[in-house]
């Protein structure tokens, strides 16, 4: 049963963001009151000064540098919430963005519900509007995972109980952690999409997904490898009707 009022923990990973105070502030600029704000020092050395006007309401926890799967687990294992939500440091919520997500969740019974998003410039400017690639139903959304990963993870609201059964992200990933994650739990949980954009994502210089692109290209090929089966058998399953119950099939 889907409680009342769930409280959601918003996990913040940070290292030397110069956005992190924006990210911070869209969060507590939401309609949906009973949240926390767990900001995840990832071993920063400059711009930690943006996050003490905010001291007296997030948690701050610091820790050695370890990459953004790191800083999630750390986050997650500290959430006091049912929910769990993840802001990028360089990423802003939109107002709406909790009460939408845990309403939904709680009329489809959702495990992780995620959203479309916009694209914004280093200004906070948007560029281009509802970017994110649209899946009306299981079947589609299983057949794009084998080519690529179609959940922006700042979209994602997810039970946290859901961690206990997948596990958290594989540290091991510095760039694909989430696309890793989504995968692991495809075969187990009920994923949603609202097709409306709830978070504004920056496009930056010095975004990780620009400045380290041929590693990230080599996990993402890692994973498709790792996987391949397991989506085979997934989609198999979900094209004849029968979910997980056709492994003999």
């Amino acid at each position: 049963m889907f409680k009342k009022n769930p409280k959601v923990s918003v996990v913040i990973p940070f290292y030397n963001c110069m956005f992190v105070g924006e990210a911070i502030r869209s969060v507590l600029r939401q309609t949906y009151k009973n949240y926390e704000i767990i900001v995840v020092d990832d071993g920063s050395t400059i711009n930690q000064h943006l996050i003490h006007p905010y001291l007296d309401k997030v948690k701050y926890i610091q820790k050695p540098n370890g990459g953004t799967a790191s800083a999630l687990n750390k986050g997650i294992d500290t959430a006091g919430g049912d929910l769990i939500a993840w802001l990028s440091s360089d990423d802003i919520f939109l107002r709406g963005k909790l009460s939408k997500q845990v309403a939904v969740m709680e009329e489809t019974g959702a495990d992780l519900v995620y959203s479309n998003f916009n694209h914004i410039n280093e200004q906070s400017k948007i560029t281009r509007r509802n970017v994110g690639i649209v899946l009306d139903n299981r079947l589609d959304f299983l057949k794009q995972l084998p080519k690529s990963c179609p959940i922006n993870g700042s979209t994602v609201l997810i039970k946290k109980d859901l961690f206990s059964t997948i596990g958290l992200f594989d540290e091991s990933l510095k760039y694909t952690q989430d696309y890793d994650m989504w995968i692991r739990m495809a075969g187990k949980a009920h994923i949603h999409m609202i097709n409306e954009p709830l978070i504004n994502y920056r496009l930056h210089e010095k975004m990780g997904s620009k400045q380290h692109v041929e590693h990230q290209w080599k996990e993402i090929a890692m994973i498709k490898e790792k996987y391949r089966g397991m989506l085979a058998r997934l989609i198999h399953c979900e094209e004849l009707g029968k979910g997980d119950d056709c492994d003999d099939d």
